[in-house]
């Protein structure tokens, strides 16, 4: 009975969730499609498809958009992103409130709900993110403030480990706590981001700051699981 419990209750979670993140899938489809014909020519050239004189013609028309409006639609993607992530997290909350004996039985099946909730989160703001590339790519300024961004994100990633590491942070019920925990997880998507962020930068120092922020993340993340694997256990027994 408790485990039939258990599983109606993951499946409230779940449902509950593809309401919001049903609508959501729908808004950034549209987000996608419509900021793909606003910045097809920011491709860089070994990304760019080919075009014929007829399509020429149409990304012509669509120069015409204004970059102030191209980022305004990013920065709506952003806080569409932020408002679906609250709202998620709070349902996750409330779930976690109402059900505490399903959790405390199964604990793996909810952490697997957690996980791919936090994949879906990331996901939406790599997706919002990937379009902001594509809109300031021919800016050097934007670029190189968007590389620093980065840079300060990856440095997150030790802090965390470090965070983690510490007993009484992992351990309790630290909301400080459990986000570094779930930046850790974050971390091969926010790799992702970082390398993707590298292939578009073009100037110099972009290319600098992107690629320190690439090192950062993806040592850390390396040295982390290493440890995690490793025979060797420091502290004490």
């Amino acid at each position: 009975m408790r485990r039939l419990r258990g599983e109606k209750a993951e499946q409230e979670t779940t449902n509950e969730c593809g309401r919001v993140a049903g609508p959501a899938a729908f808004y950034f489809l549209c987000l996608f499609v419509l900021a793909a014909k606003c910045t097809n020519t920011a491709l860089p050239g070994y990304l760019r498809h080919r075009t014929t004189g007829r399509q020429t013609a149409k990304i012509a028309s669509v120069k015409r958009i204004p970059w102030n409006a191209q980022l305004m639609l990013v920065a709506g993607g952003y806080a569409a992103a932020l408002a679906i992530s609250a709202l998620l997290i709070v349902l996750r909350y409330f779930q976690y409130a109402t059900h505490p004996l399903d959790v405390a039985a199964y604990g793996g099946m909810w952490a697997g709900g957690d996980l791919m909730l936090e994949v879906f989160i990331c996901g939406m703001f790599l997706v919002v993110t990937f379009f902001l590339m594509l809109v300031i790519a021919k800016s050097e300024a934007a670029y190189t403030i968007y590389a620093k961004v980065l840079l300060g994100v990856s440095l997150t990633m030790p802090f965390s480990v470090a965070v983690v590491s510490i007993s009484a942070m992992s351990s309790g019920d630290s909301i400080f706590g459990w986000a570094c925990l779930f930046r850790l997880f974050a971390s091969p998507i926010v790799l992702f981001g970082i390398g993707l962020s590298r292939l578009f930068a073009r100037f110099p120092r972009a290319k600098k700051l992107t690629l320190y922020a690439l090192l950062v993340e993806s040592a850390t993340l390396f040295v982390m699981v290493a440890l995690l694997f490793s025979p060797i256990r420091f502290g004490h027994s």
